[in-house]
């Protein structure tokens, strides 16, 4: 049945793409690091009982497992005909214990998760038309030999609207037209306005960028 997950598309040049695969990735790994042997080497033989166990598991979000969503049911293993001295008996209580046990590491892990997000989550910035930024340069091609010893945030811009959720529509120079002007929160700064009269901040030097200057 594979996992099912949706798709968290991105912005450009943010990579941080499809977080629920990411953290079902998560999950999955520590079950694999709990039961695998010590060598190791067996940890393939555990990829269909844990793939099993995530998709019988009631997930948060849905109140049901991803079995009872495409299939309309919860597996059976109660069949009158398996004993406990038959292999499909004893695959069966196999399947039952091992899906016991994800479900219980499947909580401390989502809960562990929870905390980390929550403890690291900070609110982005909100920046309004007209507003100035900064724009990062580690997505800009510069003629400059080292990209570490260039400037890490170029002009600044204006900011023309909003486009997404996390995504800003920048007003470019007319030369820049090779450039998508629309950039992830991530990459721009906003630009902090001297309170000292008469002191206003030098632009940065120009830059060179695909034959062109910034």
């Amino acid at each position: 049945m594979g996992f099912l997950h949706a798709l968290d598309l991105s912005t450009a040049y943010h990579p941080e793409t499809d977080g629920q695969t990411e953290r079902v990735n998560q999950i999955l790994e520590q079950y694999v690091w709990i039961y695998v042997s010590y060598n190791q080497d067996d940890w393939n033989t555990r990829l269909l009982l844990a793939e099993f166990g995530y998709n019988t598991s009631d997930h948060s979000s849905t109140k049901q497992s991803p079995f009872f969503t495409v299939y309309g049911r919860d597996p059976k293993f109660d069949s009158v005909h398996i004993t406990q001295d038959t292999l499909a008996g004893k695959l069966s209580s196999k399947i039952q214990s091992v899906q016991q046990d994800f479900n219980r590491e499947l909580e401390v892990a989502i809960n562990r998760f929870e905390r980390y997000s929550d403890k690291s989550r900070t609110s982005p910035p909100v920046f309004n038309l007209g507003d100035m930024v900064w724009l990062s340069s580690k997505n800009i091609k510069s003629t400059k030999p080292t990209k570490k010893l260039s400037e890490r945030w170029l002009c600044p811009f204006p900011i023309l609207k909003k486009k997404i959720t996390h995504g800003y529509h920048l007003k470019l120079p007319s030369q820049r037209k090779s450039i998508h002007p629309v950039f992830h929160i991530s990459l721009l700064e906003p630009v902090n306005t001297s309170t000292i009269p008469n002191c206003h901040q030098e632009p940065p030097p120009p830059i060179i960028i695909e034959e062109e200057e910034e």
